[in-house]
């Protein structure tokens, strides 16, 4: 600045209130003695019966609202924001010399000189107005940052009131004020924070987002043009409106025959820069600024976004009800780093629209979790997250009949809906057999070890009550009897082996064995939120939670995030942390905060965790560290994934759902394949299209990461439990070997008829043989009487511990 634009000394005006009255009404007798009739009236006497003395001079503390902004995992990358206020305070330095000289240039050209009060300019505003002619304002740059800072600062409708309304008791308020601003900022810190606060119109509040908004430019980089224009607009914004025709005349007259030669006159620029400036043009078009998740910088990163929304809304932490949390999020200016990897967040869209159309009523949703913290690090499915268009709708007619009928439409292409995470209407989706898991985990949490052998039977007659006739009962009867997938499976299974070939009738005898109670208990434990009420009233006593006989087979409604989160938890060493959005929330003023921050309990011991993920890399192709799989559901994932891998497949009757889910020790994937607008439809869902898209975003999410083995138990107990050798009883008679075998605690039961040397009805082996747990299933196999040499049960190594023979039979 010259050295004429030098403030004066505030010291004049520190002796005493009475001498600030003083000043004031010395600028009214001056003007009086020109026009007699103002000093009828005088300005403390419109001003109210309140003395200036009395009126307050300290502002409240306030923060005007500002830009939240999002980032995904890299820090970098913005997702979207949120606002209020499209507002984001910058300091002076950042701010053009242009601008600060064409906002003294518009509103202040005393700036510099004056103490916040500008006493000759307000009595002759006054006087002015008093005689009607045209109005003046005579607000000082100063008492207009008072203005504006009194509405942001009011805690009330009718503070903002009194702080914007046009009467002399505000202005004088405002003087007060001002004078007291003087004393306690330098003008630089005025200007700045006026800066920051003036609105420019078009959603731009601030200087920062007015550049933005007109110039997609940073402050520091504005033109004189285009500084002059943004001062011009602060006057009377919507007036001034470059967009429309005749604000555009306005805002391109008073740039040129106002501001611009204002600015020649402080000795800000010369008149060749001004002659310049003049010619260039002002917009007519503004940048569209979004808000929101519907302004996402990648559409498929809306569902993410809508996540994180819904999560923040539901943090006390922000606030006592919802709407304070979202006027938080929308004021507050954080910064929050999401859990959103990019990498992984892109291999799964890339996946799923290389099978599903965005357009099929059918759903592919992928959900990917990390293990141990909760972070959610992908969401995706086959779906534009966008309102459909009422007016130009695009989404197809519902596929339910009933909807259909009355002609409403589905949620495809086009939806908001939180299809992979629940809320709202969303309350999840029946998963089938991944839900297996958990009664392996309650048999092991009450001491039955991996190795528990049951002889499973083709259908299985339960001791649960279903009524009679429906088609899940026993023929004749009210009990629960459960089949396996295509009829077959009967045989004698492990956890092992049983979890590898989904066997349903291994798995309801074994949760008969354990509780539901206990089993709904794990589910619980491990993140299932029953959103559905019939099934939240199914898992309590009055619900009759013991008689929940299908609850292993995944009969509840649960989302890919629950379901991912489940299954982490195992490989977290049974350490289950809420999903989170977030990384890291830090504040305008530069605080990190703990919210968001893994929430974190010991969902189930260690070793029960260790044992249960040895048993669900079964089932997706990888080897168990402890026992033996003899077959897998979704066997080409470990080569697929090319790391030790852990997971299981699902799908439920009727094939109306597919599930698989798929870990590593760095991320967890759900993907289900579902009709999310009609749960009864008769289309039958494939797991050639889902278990891919699973298993190559996994893939592509572990590429060039270390392989880590995952950890076994601490104690091989809990995969094996109490062994005991089995007597040999070959070539016995059936009820011989039957009474020694029973005889050392063993359940015995008759198998196949084989080739063997032994004489024909007699005990030609054991399945398995050698040793097994205690109490567990041995199956006699019968000797044919043929001469050829006996033979180990196919895939049975004879003689480990625990590992019961191939037997096949597919399930779900």
């Amino acid at each position: 600045m010259t050295s004429w634009l030098r403030r004066r000394d505030h010291n004049i005006f520190t002796n005493a209130t009475s001498l600030l009255i003083c000043g004031l009404l010395a600028g009214v007798v001056v003007a009086a003695a020109a026009f007699p009739a103002a000093a009828m009236t005088g300005l403390a006497a419109k001003a109210g019966g309140q003395t200036f003395a009395d009126l307050p001079s300290e502002l409240k503390d306030f923060s005007s609202p500002q830009i939240t902004r999002i980032y995904a995992s890299d820090g970098r990358t913005q997702i979207s924001q949120f606002y209020d206020e499209f507002r984001s305070d910058v300091p002076l330095k950042d701010i053009s010399k242009n601008m600060q000289n064409a906002i003294l240039a518009a509103e202040d050209r005393k700036f510099y000189e004056h103490n916040g009060v500008d006493l000759k300019g307000v009595a002759r505003a006054f006087v002015g107005n008093s005689q009607g002619g045209a109005q003046q304002g005579a607000s000082t740059l100063t008492m207009q940052y008072v203005r504006m800072s009194l509405a942001y600062s009011a805690t009330n409708p009718q503070e903002v009131i009194d702080a914007t309304k046009d009467s002399p008791k505000r202005k004088v308020t405002e003087m007060k004020y001002a004078l007291q601003v003087e004393k306690q900022l330098t003008k630089e810190q005025i200007l700045e924070r006026y800066l920051n606060i003036a609105p420019f119109g078009n959603q731009a509040y601030g200087v920062f987002a007015a550049s933005q908004v007109y110039f997609n430019k940073k402050p520091k980089d504005l033109s004189i043009a285009e500084a002059a224009m943004l001062a011009g607009m602060v006057k009377a914004p919507t007036s001034f409106n470059p967009v429309n025709p005749s604000g555009h005349k306005l805002i391109t007259e008073r740039r040129n025959n106002y501001i611009i030669p204002g600015m020649v006159t402080q000795g800000s620029i010369t008149q060749a820069d001004a002659d310049k400036a003049k010619k260039e043009k002002v917009p007519t078009k503004v940048r569209s600024v979004g808000n929101g998740c519907a302004w996402v910088a990648k559409n498929n990163w809306g569902f993410f976004c809508d996540y994180f929304y819904r999560w923040w809304l539901g943090q006390e932490a922000f606030g006592a009800t919802e709407y304070d949390r979202e006027r938080r999020l929308k004021s507050g200016g954080y910064r929050v780093v999401t859990t959103l990897d990019l990498k992984g967040q892109a291999a799964a869209r890339k996946e799923i629209s290389e099978r599903q159309k965005d357009t099929s009523k059918n759903a592919l949703l992928l959900a990917g979790v990390q293990p141990g913290t909760g972070k959610v690090r992908l969401l995706a499915t086959n779906r534009k997250y966008k309102l459909d268009d009422p007016s130009a709708p695009q989404n197809k007619i519902s596929s339910d009949p009933k909807k259909a009928a009355k002609g409403i439409r589905g949620t495809y292409p086009n939806t908001t809906n939180p299809l992979m995470t629940g809320g709202g209407d969303i309350t999840g989706y029946q998963a089938g057999s991944v839900f297996k898991i958990f009664p392996i985990i309650a048999a092991l949490e009450s001491g039955l070890p991996l190795g528990t052998t049951i002889k499973a039977e083709k259908q299985y007659k339960s001791g649960y009550i279903v009524q009679r006739g429906s088609k899940a009962a026993c023929a004749g009867t009210h009990f629960y009897c459960p089949k396996n997938s295509g009829g077959g499976g009967a045989g004698v299974y492990t956890m092992w082996s049983a979890f590898a070939k989904s066997i349903n009738t291994y798995f309801i005898p074994l949760q008969e064995r354990v509780g539901t109670d206990k089993v709904v208990a794990v589910a619980k434990r491990f993140g299932v939120q029953f959103r559905e009420p019939n099934d939240a009233y199914m898992t309590t006593k009055e619900g009759g939670v013991e008689q929940w006989g299908a609850f292993s087979l995944g009969v509840t409604a649960s989302t890919p995030l629950d379901m991912a989160n489940a299954y982490a938890t195992l490989a977290g060493d049974g350490k289950y942390c809420s999903p989170t959005p977030v990384e890291q929330i830090t504040t305008k003023d530069g605080e990190k905060l703990d919210v968001g921050k893994p929430h974190c309990m010991q969902a189930t011991p260690k070793d029960v965790a260790r044992a249960a993920l040895d048993a669900a890399r079964c089932p997706v192709g990888d080897s168990a560290q402890m026992g033996a799989c003899n077959g897998a559901t979704a066997g080409p994932t470990k080569g697929i994934v090319e790391h030790p891998v852990f997971g299981k497949s699902g799908t439920t009757d009727a094939d109306k759902t597919a599930s698989l889910i798929v870990g590593t020790t760095s991320i967890v994937v759900a993907g289900y394949m579902v009709n999310p607008d009609y749960p009864d439809h008769k289309d039958h869902m494939s797991h050639p299209i889902i278990n891919p898209t699973v298993q190559y975003t996994v893939a592509s999410y572990m590429k060039g990461k270390p392989k880590v083995q995952f950890k076994k138990p601490s104690s091989t107990k809990i995969a094996y439990g109490d062994q005991r050798s089995i007597a040999d009883v070959t070539c016995d008679s059936l009820g011989s070997a039957r009474d020694r075998l029973e005889g050392q605690g063993f359940s015995v039961s008759v198998g196949s008829t084989v080739d063997s040397k032994c004489p024909a009805g007699t005990v030609a082996s054991t399945n398995p043989s050698g040793r097994t747990i205690k109490g567990g299933v041995v199956v006699l196999e019968i000797s044919n009487g043929k001469q050829d040499k006996p033979e180990t049960p196919e895939g049975q190594p004879s003689g480990e511990p625990g590992r019961p023979g191939n037997n096949n039979g597919p399930g779900n």
